[in-house]
């Protein structure tokens, strides 16, 4: 129970200041700053929580007072005041629950952001651009920097694949809600007859590992390089600069060629590569046998959708909370904030009911 929880908080906490004035902690500094630090992860928990028992027991107290007055204007006063009470124990109730949330070690990372078309051919392809392209006007209006990573482009304009890094604090948490299967309805610019066609591309986030977490040895890996190529396989570079990376243990496989150099090709694909093995080890350890990239984006189906943008009726509906907003438009110029904040609100509610 979350109670339990909160006055075992309490009672670390009066540890933790008791030894902080023990001669013995006070003169060793490191071991004076480690207590610090602990006092002040559970502070804000530990006075709310006896801010919430001190409305408690001033509620019992006005209803021990309210069964023996007889008098009727001092009886309306204090129901009056238990009403507040009430209402006031309820907000700071919810407010040392929503502290005592498990918090995602991952949201202050940067974060890979992987878009691949799925059904739709050419269609699908023009979405993943468009789905970049909201992507990075969003990163840009919360002020992170976007860095393309690997794409595969198509002669008009779409991408195969795209996959690219966001940068800067809280990168993870504005992308973790966007994997999974996007669908668009809309009339193609490739079809003459003016009907209204359904496509999808798939969106995988992953955290970005740091070199702490992962270490990948040299002999684990097959470097393979190779020519870049354009759309219809036309030559961009006339030496073999694109990078191939095949991690031996995993049967991983990462390609970069978005630039014109060997070494910062390799580098990217090991930037990506560090970021599904720190994905695959995170699962292994939620004991989940799935690799949770292919759970989040599915197959790529029609019928495996997080989100329809629907541009004849320039709406966009999440199926995660059912919210459904009539301008697409602005959402596809990186106005997401709504969207991301009822997900957000939503994962809340339902980790507060595991914490009840």
């Amino acid at each position: 129970m979350w109670k339990n929880k909160a006055e075992e908080m309490v009672r670390r906490y009066h540890e933790l200041t008791e030894a902080m004035a023990l001669p013995s902690v006070a003169s060793d500094f490191q071991k004076y700053q480690e207590y610090a630090r602990s006092i002040a992860q559970i502070e804000p928990v530990v006075k709310a929580y006896v801010h919430y028992c001190e409305i408690i027991d001033k509620e019992k107290e006005d209803r021990t007072l309210l069964k023996d007055e007889a008098d009727p204007e001092l009886r309306e006063m204090l129901e009056e005041e238990i009403a507040h009470l009430e209402k006031e124990r309820d907000d700071v109730e919810r407010e040392v629950k929503e502290l005592l949330l498990p918090k995602d070690a991952r949201d202050m990372t940067d974060t890979l952001v992987e878009i691949r078309a799925g059904t739709g051919g050419e269609e699908a392809a023009l979405f993943v651009n468009a789905l970049f392209r909201m992507y990075s006007r969003y990163a840009e209006k919360n002020g992170l920097k976007i860095e393309i990573m690997n794409s595969n482009p198509t002669e008009l304009g779409g991408y195969k694949e795209i996959i690219f890094a966001v940068e800067g604090k809280g990168a993870f948490s504005k992308f973790k809600y966007e994997s999974g299967v996007h669908r668009v309805q809309r009339v193609p610019v490739t079809e003459a007859g003016g009907r209204i066609h359904t496509s999808t591309a798939t969106v995988a986030v992953l955290a970005e590992a740091d070199d702490i977490d992962i270490t990948i040895r040299p002999e684990d890996i097959r470097v393979d390089v190779y020519r870049s190529s354009g759309p219809g396989g036309q030559s961009v570079n006339t030496t073999d600069s694109a990078v191939r990376l095949t991690h031996l243990p995993t049967g991983l496989v990462v390609t970069c060629q978005d630039e014109k150099s060997q070494h910062k090709n390799k580098a990217k694909a090991l930037r990506i590569l560090k970021a599904r093995l720190q994905e695959n080890e995170r699962n292994k350890q939620q004991e989940e046998i799935a690799e949770e990239r292919r759970g989040q984006i599915g197959s790529g189906e029609r019928s495996e959708r997080i989100r329809t943008y629907n541009y004849p009726q320039n709406r966009v509906t999440d199926h995660r909370t059912n919210l459904t907003l009539y301008r697409l438009d602005a959402v596809m110029e990186g106005d997401l904030d709504e969207i991301v904040d009822s997900l957000a609100a939503d994962e809340k509610t339902r980790l507060l009911e595991k914490v009840m």
